[in-house]
């Protein structure tokens, strides 16, 4: 079984202060874009990016100009800035995806920054049929039962922005009962996190369910720098590059499996 992260309460206050350090991960990427070019190609399928909370197409630049350049018809959700789980916004995104995988004859793989994976999570319940795989960044995928433990200037900014009672009031929504249920669609999910995650800790970026479909990833970085990640760009690729029903849990190997394995402090991802 894939087993949610034991952390507990909020995340690091230090961590949360030095967010900003996401700026040093985008600053690197153009020195690693040359190793990156070795990361396994794709077969073509589609593959559709969503922003996080507050955030536009744009800051998907890096994941959606590296798998281009691996060869996936790449997307992203077009449906503007991600001003919380709003129902038109979910309506229209499982639209978007039944309209991708008509419109190409294939399944579609998702990827979702922060709360994108929440998104992506729900378009891939209400449409699994249209759907290959699951892919969230540092996604608050998994709620505690007394409620979000992200900082109190996230959920301050999140009733400004979306909603006064906070992010729970959508996830109290009709259309999102099996987010609430913590129900999982049967399709492969991979959720990436970081120990070092200022905004999400890392139990509600990890998930509890079996290991033929599901896994939690440890990765080295910031939150707002996922999209950015020199590793989580090739963990992506390396999971969007498996065979259509021949999904096999991440498992780092050579020489860059040993890098994974002491940038992260872990033998295995857990």
């Amino acid at each position: 079984m894939a087993t949610r992260h034991p952390h507990s309460g909020a995340p690091n206050r230090l961590h949360s202060l030095i967010e900003w350090r996401a700026l040093a991960e985008m600053a690197v990427l153009p020195f690693t874009w040359p190793l990156l070019s070795t990361a396994p190609t794709g077969d073509g399928h589609p593959v559709l990016l969503l922003p996080g909370f507050m955030a536009e197409e744009g800051t998907l630049i890096a994941l959606k100009a590296f798998l281009a350049g691996r060869g996936y018809n790449v997307q992203t959700w077009g449906l503007g800035r991600n001003i919380g789980f709003q129902r038109r916004h979910a309506h229209a995104l499982e639209q978007k995806i039944r309209h991708l995988h008509h419109q190409t004859g294939r399944p579609v793989s998702l990827v979702g920054w922060s709360l994108g994976g929440v998104f992506a999570l729900y378009g891939a319940l209400q449409a699994p049929e249209c759907v290959r795989q699951l892919i969230t960044l540092g996604s608050p995928v998994n709620l505690d039962p007394h409620g979000s433990k992200s900082p109190p200037l996230v959920k301050a900014l999140y009733r400004m922005i979306a909603h006064p009672m906070g992010p729970e009031v959508h996830s109290m929504q009709p259309r999102a009962k099996m987010l609430r249920e913590h129900q999982l669609p049967p399709v492969p999910i991979s959720c990436l996190y970081t120990l070092s995650d200022g905004v999400v800790p890392p139990q509600e970026a990890t998930i509890d369910g079996p290991a033929t479909h599901c896994e939690n990833i440890r990765v080295s970085g910031s939150h707002t720098g996922l999209g950015f990640n020199a590793m989580v760009l090739c963990i992506v690729a390396d999971r969007l590059a498996q065979p259509e029903g021949q999904w096999q849990p991440f498992n780092p190997a050579g020489w860059p499996g040993a890098l994974y394995r002491l940038m992260t402090h872990a033998a295995l991802p857990v």
